[in-house]
Order: C-alpha cells, then structure tokens, then sequence
C-alpha cells in the first residue's frame, strides 16, 4: 500500500497532467481527434423510396408491400464512441532511462485520449493490466471519472509484474459487448500475440501505442552491467564494449519491433511509436492524420 506522502505526490502529478492534457486538446489536438474517430453504429432515421445502388439489406419489406413500392430504411451515424483505454502496467513499464517512465508516458497519452474524447462526448473506460486484467473500470463521461483512471494507472502494482496482451485481449472481446475503439498502450514485449490481437481488431476498431525507451533498442557502450528484466527478476551481466554483443543485441531488438508492426499490419491495426524521450503529442498527430486521409478516400 502505497503511504499518504506517496499518494499526495502521484495526485499532483495526476492534476499536473490534467492541465497539461486539456492545454494540448484545447489548442491543438480535438479537431483531429474528431475528424479520425466516429460513432460506431447507426440509428434509423427515416424511410424513403429505393434508389439505384442502395443496399438490398436495407428494404423495409412491410412498407415496401403496404405503399407497393419499393422502400429503404435511412439510418444516421451515431455519434457517440465508447473508448477504452487498455494500459500495460507491467514490470517493464516502470522502466525509463531518461526523464519518464513508460508508466508515466501511457499515463499521459491516456490523459491527452481522455480528455479529448469528453470534449467530443464520447465516454471514456479503462482496463489496467499485466499478466492479467486488473482493474476495469466501464466507461463514463465526466472529468473526475478520467482523474480516476489516471490515478489508477500511476498507482496501480501488479501482485505478478509480467505481461499478457493476449489475456487483455480475451477480456476485452469477452467483456465489451458494444463495438468500442479501443486504444491498447503497451511495450508489446510479450508472447502470443497474432491471435489475440486478430480476435480483439476483428470486434472492436483498435489502434495500438507502443511506448519505448531508446536503451531498449540499442545499448551504450558502458563496460560490464548488470541487466535485471523487470518481470522474471533474471540477472545476467554483460559487457557492453563489446561490439558484436551490443550489434547482436540491436539485431534482435529490431527483429521484435518489426516482427510486431507486421502483426499490426496483417490486422488492419492503426500503430504509433511513443518513446520516453520522444514528443507523444507529435506522434498521436501522425497517426490521427493517417486515420484522417484513410477515413477521406
């Protein structure tokens, strides 16, 4: 359990990416977030005569036979989105070797996603997990409703620090029953993925954040370290002046990440890269303007 000093300083840090997720909605981020996501369903709206090209599934049949005319149902988009905010909070996830944590950056993308879906009305749910779910809280609209969610992302410590995509991935599917857009925020270092990933994308219109720090992709060259996975507690020391260790070790880095984008790829998953010490906003820009321009075609 966490002690009072320790909570008042998450809260602070709570309030303080309160004030800067609304800044970055207010100023530049909402228009975007608006033009890249719309509601999931349709609501009837009215009858009208059949045209050429309408679709054969949409003829009322009872109208059609009572004005002997052939009649379609019209339908409007619904607006509202339910958003689902599924964040890692693994062992690696407290990992950062530069100013944030990995925790600390999903937590702020959650924020800056929250926020900007309240102010398009859409209600906003969290599942927190590691190896496995953890916390599911359904979604709501309401800023103290987010505040929440964000807390719980900072404070949250997993009785086991490993991590199972595929076990959030089952929840979701099994747990959701409205068609959601679901933002999964994680490293992705984790088994199993192609099929659960797959089963979740095929019900639910998911977008995956893979949130990294730059000494997980190449190591420095620092003489002989000690390297402690945060997950399995395995030791092991390495001596990193060695050229072919530090070249073998970027090689089967790189062979991870590609190896996960082509999975993205093979399921329709939109995909961005945020990094510890990269600009997180710059990277939700690129990827909303690609969902803009595929969503325009």
């Amino acid at each position: 359990m966490p002690t009072d000093a320790q909570i008042e300083e998450m809260m602070a840090r709570v309030r303080k990416l309160e004030i800067k997720a609304r800044r970055l909605v207010r100023e530049s981020f909402s228009g975007e977030y608006l033009s890249s996501f719309r509601g999931q369903g349709l609501d009837f709206d009215d009858f009208r005569e059949y045209q050429h090209g309408d679709e054969v599934r949409f003829i009322d049949w009872n109208v059609t036979a009572r004005m002997n005319q052939v009649f379609v149902r019209k339908f409007h988009e619904e607006r509202e989105l339910a958003v689902i905010l599924a964040v890692d909070v693994s062992g690696s996830a407290d990992y950062g070797s530069v100013s944030l944590s990995k925790r600390e950056v999903a937590a702020e993308t959650a924020a800056v996603l929250g926020f900007s879906a309240l102010n398009n009305g859409d209600k906003v749910g969290l599942v927190i997990f590691a190896d496995e779910p953890l916390l599911f809280i359904p979604a709501q609209k309401g800023s103290r409703h987010l505040l929440r969610m964000i807390r719980e992302i900072l404070v949250a410590k997993p009785p086991n620090p490993g991590t199972s995509v595929a076990a959030v991935c089952d929840f979701l599917v099994h747990t959701l029953r409205r068609k959601s857009l679901v933002f999964l925020i994680s490293d992705f270092y984790a088994a199993s993925l192609e099929r659960p990933l797959g089963q979740l994308a095929r019900k639910h219109e998911t977008v995956a954040l893979r949130v990294m720090d730059p000494l997980e992709a190449q190591l420095p060259k620092a003489g002989k370290v000690v390297m402690i996975d945060p997950e399995t507690g395995f030791e092991t020391q390495v001596n990193t002046d060695n050229p072919n260790l530090r070249m073998g070790y970027a090689k089967l880095m790189r062979r991870q990440q590609e190896g996960v984008a082509a999975v993205f790829k093979k399921h329709g998953i939109d995909a961005a890269d945020l990094t510890t010490n990269g600009d997180t906003l710059a990277a939700l820009h690129r990827l909303l303007r690609r969902r803009s321009r595929k969503r325009s075609r």
